[in-house]
C-alpha cells in the first residue's frame, strides 16, 4: 500500500512539473484535450506541410502554452486562508478562463497586427504598449505557476535594472531604457519573448518531447527497463546497473529527470533495495542516472537544441560534442553501482526474478524502429532535427497501430478494437506531449525577457562585474559559473538555467580563457553551463528529482539528494575537464581512431576516478593509494596538461597515456595482492 502512495507522490511531482494539477470535470477535460491535441497537430503540421513565418510560429506556440497552463494550474497550489478561491483544483474558475483568453490574445497580437507592427517598429502605439505590459505580466504569472517564483523574480530584477540603471552606483550604472524601448524589444520583436529560445521550443523541442511522450504511452519505458534487467540483473548489483542502463535509454527520448524517475523508478528502486542497497543509495542511483538522462543524445533536453542555435552549428554537432562526456558519465555511474555492490557484498537477482531476455527483446523490438529512424534521418540523411523527429513520429504512429492490432488479434477481440486502442494511445500521447511542453515553452519565453534585457546594452556591464568577481582567473570564473548554475537550478528548470547562465557567462569563459592562454571553444563553455544546470536537479535542499525518487524508495529526501549529488561529482569533473581539454568533446577531432582513443582513455580515467571517490577498488583503499588513482584519472583525461607541466611538446602528450594506465594498474596489483594475502591468511586459520 505504501509503495502505491509513494508512486502517487512521485507522479504528483511530475504533474506539478507539467502544470497538470487540476482534476477537472468531463467537459473541462474535453476542452483541455481539444487545446492540447490542437497544439500537437499544429506542431506536426508545421514539420510536415504548413509554412509560417518564425514570429507567427513562436506566437502561436506561446499562445497554446499559456492557454493550457491557465486551464490546468491554479494560482496557488496549497489553499490559503481567505484565498481559497485562488487554489481551486476541482474545476476551472472563471478567473482562469479570463486569464487564458487574455493571455492567448496578447500572445497572438504580434500575429494579428504583424504588418502594422513592422511599419512602426520602434514607435509603438499606446495599444501596443498596453498589450505588451499585459503579456509580460501574464507570462510571468504563468511561469510562476508552473516552475515557481525563481525565474519570474530574476526577470523582474533584470527589468528593474534596465529602468533604474541611471540611478545605480557607478560600478553598476547603466544608461537605462524607456518603457517604449523595453516593450519594443521584449514583446514586439524577436529580441525578447519571441527570441531564439522560444523559436527552438516551437520548431524542434516540441516534436522531440512529443516523440518521448508517445513512446512512453506505448510502453517503451517498461521495455527498456525489462531489457536492462534481463541482461544485467544477474550480475553483482545487477538491478542498480540495470537502472543506469534503463534510465540512459529512457533519457534518449525524455528531456525530464522527474519523468525518467517516474517511468523507471517504480520498477528499479524496489529491486535495488531488495538485493541489499540502503534505501537512500537505491534512490540516489536512480536520481543520478535519471538526471544524467538529459545528457544522452539524441535529445538531451530542450537546452541542447538551444545550444545549437546559440553556437550556430548543426544540432548533430552538439550531439557529437556531447557523445563522449555523456557515455563516460554513465560509465562512471555504472562503476559506482559495481563498487557499492562490492563494498556491501551484494549479488545479483536470481534467474526466477528476471524477465527472459529473448522474449522481452522479441516483444518490444518494434520500439526501437522509431529511434533507428530518428538516428538514420539525423546521421545518415543529415535531415533537420524537426524533419527527423516528424518522420520518427509518423513511423511510431504505424508501430502503435501495429502493436495494438497484433494484441487484439492474439486476444481475438477484433481489428476494430485494436484500431481504437491504438488511436487511444496516440491521443493520450498527443495530450501528454502538450502538457509536458508547457514548462519548457514558458521557461523559454520568460528567459527571453532576461536575454532581451541583456541585449539592450547591459551585457558588457555584467561581463565586467563577473570578471571582477573572478579576479580575471579562469578557474574562479568556472567555479562561480558552476555554483551560480547550481543555485539557479534549485528554482529553475534545466533549460531556463542554461539560457540565463549561457547568456551571462559563456562568452566571458571563452574571453577570459583566451587571456590566460586557454583556447576554450564556445561549445565547451555552453556545455559547461548546461551540465551544471542539469546537476541542480538533485542538489539539496530543493532537488525535485531527489524528492521523486525518495518517495518511491521511502528514504529521506535531503539525504537522498546529498547522496545523488555525491554520485554526480563525476559529471562535474567531466565538465571541468572538457573545458580545458576540448578533445573530450571531439573539438578538431576528425578521425574515428583518434576519437576512439580519447573515448577509451576517458573511460579508464573515469574508472580510476570513481575508485578514488568511492574509497574502494578491489578492497578498501589505503590513503596513499588515492593520489595514484587521481593522478591516473587526470593523466587519462588531460594528457596535454601533464605534458605542459613537465615541459614536453604537446605533440607527445599521448605518450603519457601508458603512464596513467600504469599508475592505475599498479594500485590494482597492490590491492589484488592484499586481497589474496587476506584470503590466504583466513584459510590458514584453524
Amino acid at each position: 500500500m505504501s509503495s502505491v502512495i509513494d508512486k502517487q507522490y512521485a507522479e504528483e511531482l511530475l504533474r506539478a512539473e507539467t502544470g497538470d494539477i487540476r482534476r477537472l470535470r468531463k467537459h473541462e477535460n474535453l476542452l483541455v484535450a481539444f487545446v492540447a491535441i490542437s497544439w500537437a497537430l499544429f506542431q506536426l503540421a508545421l514539420a510536415g506541410f504548413l509554412v509560417l513565418g518564425s514570429t507567427q510560429t513562436r506566437a502561436i506556440h506561446l499562445c497554446f502554452a499559456l492557454t493550457l497552463l491557465f486551464l490546468l494550474d491554479p494560482c496557488l497550489k496549497h489553499p490559503k486562508k481567505n484565498f481559497k478561491f485562488l487554489s481551486v483544483t476541482d474545476r476551472i474558475p472563471i478567473m482562469d478562463y479570463c486569464f487564458a483568453i487574455v493571455a492567448a490574445i496578447s500572445a497572438l497580437y504580434i500575429v494579428f497586427d504583424y504588418a502594422g507592427l513592422a511599419m512602426r517598429a520602434g514607435m509603438p502605439l499606446n495599444r501596443d504598449l498596453v498589450i505588451g505590459v499585459v503579456l509580460v505580466l501574464l507570462l510571468l504569472e504563468a511561469t510562476r505557476r508552473v516552475i515557481g517564483p525563481a525565474l519570474p523574480i530574476i526577470a523582474i530584477v533584470f527589468t528593474c535594472y534596465a529602468f533604474l540603471g541611471p540611478h545605480m552606483p557607478d560600478l553598476l550604472a547603466f544608461k537605462g531604457v524607456s518603457l517604449r524601448k523595453y516593450l519594443s524589444n521584449i514583446t514586439l520583436s524577436t529580441e525578447g519573448i519571441y527570441g531564439i529560445p522560444l523559436g527552438v521550443s516551437a520548431s524542434i523541442v516540441y516534436l522531440f518531447v512529443l516523440l518521448g511522450s508517445l513512446l512512453e504511452k506505448a510502453g517503451a519505458g517498461h521495455f527498456f527497463t525489462d531489457v536492462a534487467l534481463a541482461f544485467l540483473g544477474k550480475y553483482k548489483g545487477g538491478p542498480a546497473k540495470a537502472a543506469v542502463v534503463a534510465s540512459g535509454a529512457t533519457g534518449l527520448v525524455s528531456g525530464s529527470s522527474i519523468a525518467n524517475i517516474v517511468t523507471t523508478g517504480p520498477f528499479t528502486i524496489p529491486l535495488i533495495k531488495k538485493i541489499g542497497y540502503p534505501a537512500k543509495k537505491a534512490a540516489a542511483i536512480e536520481v543520478a542516472s535519471s538526471t544524467d538522462g538529459q545528457l544522452m543524445p539524441p535529445i538531451m533536453g530542450a537546452a541542447a537544441f538551444i545550444i545549437a542555435e546559440y553556437v550556430n552549428v548543426p544540432y548533430l554537432e552538439v550531439v557529437r560534442a556531447a557523445a563522449i562526456p555523456a557515455c563516460v558519465s554513465y560509465f562512471g555511474l555504472f562503476c559506482i553501482t559495481h563498487l557499492e555492490a562490492d563494498k556491501l557484498g551484494i549479488r545479483g537477482l536470481s534467474k526466477e526474478d528476471l524477465p527472459q531476455f529473448k522474449k522481452t527483446l522479441k516483444n518490444g523490438l518494434h520500439y526501437l524502429v522509431p529511434l533507428v529512424t530518428l538516428l538514420y534521418e539525423l546521421i545518415i540523411l543529415r535531415h533537420s532535427p524537426e524533419l527527423a523527429a516528424f518522420r520518427a513520429i509518423m513511423v511510431l504512429f504505424g508501430i502503435i497501430f501495429y502493436q495494438e492490432i497484433r494484441v487484439s488479434c492474439l486476444k481475438k477481440t477484433g481489428l476494430l478494437h485494436g484500431c481504437r486502442k491504438g488511436l487511444g494511445i496516440i491521443t493520450h500521447g498527443l495530450i501528454q506531449g502538450s502538457k509536458n511542453m508547457i514548462s519548457v515553452a514558458l521557461a523559454c519565453a520568460a528567459a527571453g525577457i532576461i536575454v532581451g534585457v541583456v541585449n539592450m546594452g547591459i551585457g558588457g556591464m555584467i561581463t565586467m562585474i563577473v570578471e571582477n568577481l573572478a579576479m580575471g582567473n579562469i578557474f574562479f570564473l568556472l567555479v562561480i559559473t558552476a555554483l551560480a548554475s547550481l543555485l539557479l537550478g534549485m528554482g529553475l528548470p534545466t533549460t531556463a538555467t542554461y539560457i540565463v547562465m549561457a547568456s551571462l557567462t559563456a562568452p566571458i569563459i571563452v574571453e577570459v580563457g583566451g587571456l590566460y592562454g586557454f583556447a576554450i571553444p564556445i561549445m565547451s563553455a555552453h556545455l559547461f553551463c548546461f551540465y551544471f544546470g542539469i546537476l541542480a536537479d538533485d542538489t539539496p535542499p530543493v532537488g525535485l528529482a531527489a524528492y521523486a525518487a525518495s518517495a518511491i524508495a521511502d528514504s529521506e529526501p535531503i539525504a537522498t539528494g546529498i547522496q545523488g549529488f555525491l554520485y554526480d561529482i563525476r559529471t562535474s569533473v567531466i565538465a571541468f575537464m572538457f573545458v580545458f581539454n576540448p578533445e573530450l568533446i571531439l573539438h578538431n577531432i576528425n578521425s574515428w581512431s583518434h576519437a576512439l582513443l580519447i573515448f577509451t582513455m576517458a573511460m579508464i580515467g573515469m574508472s580510476a576516478f570513481e575508485c578514488a571517490a568511492q574509497g574502494w577498488c578491489l578492497t578498501k583503499n589505503k590513503l596513499y593509494e588515492i593520489p595514484f588513482f587521481l593522478a591516473a584519472a587526470f593523466i587519462l583525461f588531460h594528457p596535454g596538461a601533464v605534458a605542459s607541466l613537465l615541459n614536453f611538446s604537446p605533440d607527445v602528450k599521448y605518450a603519457f597515456f601508458p603512464l596513467g594506465i600504469l599508475l592505475y594498474g599498479l594500485v590494482i596489483f597492490l590491492q589484488r595482492k592484499r586481497v589474496t594475502d587476506s584470503v590466504s591468511s583466513k584459510r590458514a586459520l584453524p
